[in-house]
């Protein structure tokens, strides 16, 4: 989600100095390009792990970004703060409905154009991968995650599983956010602390009951477990919006954010996806808002950064099939030296992956959403 969908409004900052809780959103273009700084965490741990790179080059992108899948936990947070900051109300009766439609048209245009990308990939390049019915259907309804078998949750377009968990959180949401805008933050502050709790807990139970491939599924991809990362989000987003946020400045957090990362890299497989940098990306997510609210300086603000932010969902979920079509291209690993057509490569992929989510989102993703929703309208109106 982007937050330049939001309407800047200068003189109804939440949390001022008069200490009124004013509901209305205020732009925060921060968040947008730190959108795309998680983003391309993701892009460059599918590097890692169809490695592009052998030698002393891979082993140094695997100390870069061999924990860089913890950007989809980043994202998770970020989806439950820009959820919460930009409802002025939490939706009941017939704005449920409505907020359904909103997400819905804002995932599912861009969500079919990579199906279809993944299936035409499938057909020209590995026919022996294409999917059965059960998981095409489950990957189309946007479930996929809610099956412990790999040719569902990583079937066809692999980051979509990422997408059903979104899919599930925004059902929940109505449900979730009630509570706490009644209550307030005397609600959030016991909330954050417990969905923080789970976060932590969940990857201290796997390592004691041991590493399976059901627990890998449970802690990473089933979505009741990584609900906790998108409700503190969310309690966290009413915690700034009400100015109760005690959290460190921006330098700060970004320093308690990268040493999280690198800390995830040295921990037990049980701890990489979430648990060292939960808290340094929450802590992000909320310096990065209240810079923005109080004009400080931020490196995420700048118009590139915010345009790539913009464009940032659309390059998520095309990077990993133009990197997998690389692979098929090579016949396998490619494993190339730095110098010797491995940065070629890099570039190449990180080009097509860039100018093919330009295209997205400006003719499927943009159009797509704005397509459903007068369509949305249309029909209210009628009936």
């Amino acid at each position: 989600m982007s937050t330049t969908d939001l309407i800047p409004r200068q003189d109804d900052r939440p949390g001022a100095a008069s200490g009124a809780r004013d509901p209305r959103p205020v732009d925060l273009p921060s968040l947008t390009g730190l959108r795309w700084t998680a983003a391309l965490m993701v892009f460059f741990y599918h590097v890692h792990i169809v490695e592009y790179f052998g030698g002393r080059a891979n082993d140094l992108v695997t100390f870069a970004f061999g924990v860089g899948n913890t950007g989809v936990s980043f994202f998770f947070v970020l989806s439950g703060f820009v959820l919460a900051w930009s409802s002025a109300t939490a939706p009941t009766g017939r704005g449920v409905p409505r907020f359904w439609r909103r997400r819905f048209a804002r995932v599912y245009p861009l969500h079919l154009a990579t199906v279809a990308m993944a299936l035409a990939m499938g057909f020209l390049l590995a026919p022996d991968t294409l999917p059965d019915r059960g998981p095409l259907t489950a990957n189309l309804l946007l479930v996929q995650s809610w099956v412990p078998q790999v040719p569902y949750f990583q079937g066809l377009n692999p980051v979509s599983w990422s997408l059903a968990c979104e899919a599930f959180f925004y059902l929940a949401f109505p449900l979730l956010f009630w509570p706490l805008r009644r209550f307030g933050p005397r609600c959030a502050l016991p909330v954050a602390v417990l969905a923080l709790a789970a976060v932590v807990t969940v990857p201290t139970v796997m390592e004691l009951t041991g590493v399976s491939d059901g627990a890998v599924w449970a802690q990473y991809f089933d979505p009741l477990t990584r609900l906790p990362e998108f409700v503190l989000g969310i309690a966290v987003a009413e915690l700034v919006r009400a100015g109760r946020w005690r959290g460190p400045g921006l330098t700060a957090s970004l320093g308690l954010a990268v040493v999280g990362y690198f800390l995830s890299y040295q921990a037990d497989y049980a701890f990489r996806t979430t648990a060292c940098t939960i808290v340094g990306f929450t802590c992000l997510i909320a310096a990065a808002a209240r810079a923005d609210l109080a004009g400080e300086p931020s490196p995420w603000r700048g118009r590139l950064s915010v345009k790539l932010g913009e464009v940032s969902f659309a390059f998520y979920m095309v990077h990993i099939l133009v990197i997998r079509t690389g692979e098929h291209l090579f016949g396998g690993h490619p494993k190339l030296p730095l110098w010797d057509g491995g940065l070629l490569v890099l570039a190449a992929a990180f080009s097509a992956s860039l100018a093919l989510a330009w295209a997205l989102h400006t003719w499927v993703e943009v159009p797509g959403r704005r397509l459903l929703l007068r369509k949305g309208r249309g029909t209210t109106a009628a009936s």
